[in-house]
């Protein structure tokens, strides 16, 4: 895969951008940036939990569309493009009642007009809870 610019954005200023968003509600922060490579956690407390107090598999899938979203609009221009979801599937195969949901986006495929990510999400012991496929929109505005 070719070298891929990202936008050279402190973490600080990046997680920033969570401010008066869900992401913000769920607590997730990102931790590490890096060329199609993205890192976030997000706590497993009251806010992601599913009524048997495990984190809700819903839950993972917003973390991993937070992932991948934010991933491809660090690679485009966002003055020029938008970045919108266009197709997501998962394999739920662990649960965690504590701790940390960590997600680890990978870039599989930058196109013109579509980006699509992996991601992993495991527990901060890194046991596998979610493995995700998700396909970005790039439509110019």
């Amino acid at each position: 895969m070719d070298k891929i610019e990202i936008k050279k954005i402190p973490l600080e200023e990046l997680n920033s951008m969570n401010n008066g968003t869900m992401m913000e509600w769920m607590q997730i922060e990102y931790i590490e940036v890096d060329e199609g490579y993205l890192k976030a956690k997000m706590p497993v407390n009251e806010r992601t939990f599913q009524p048997m107090k495990i984190l809700h598999g819903g839950a993972n899938l917003a973390l991993a569309e937070t992932v991948a979203g934010f991933g491809s609009s660090l690679l485009v221009d966002m003055a020029v493009f938008d970045v919108r979801g266009a197709q997501v599937s998962a394999n739920h195969i662990g649960s965690a009642s504590k701790g940390f949901a960590i997600a680890e986006g990978k870039l599989i495929h930058k196109g013109k007009n579509t980006h699509v990510w992996n991601i992993d999400i495991s527990d901060e012991n890194g046991r596998p809870l979610s493995t995700c496929r998700i396909t970005n929109f790039i439509i110019k505005k």
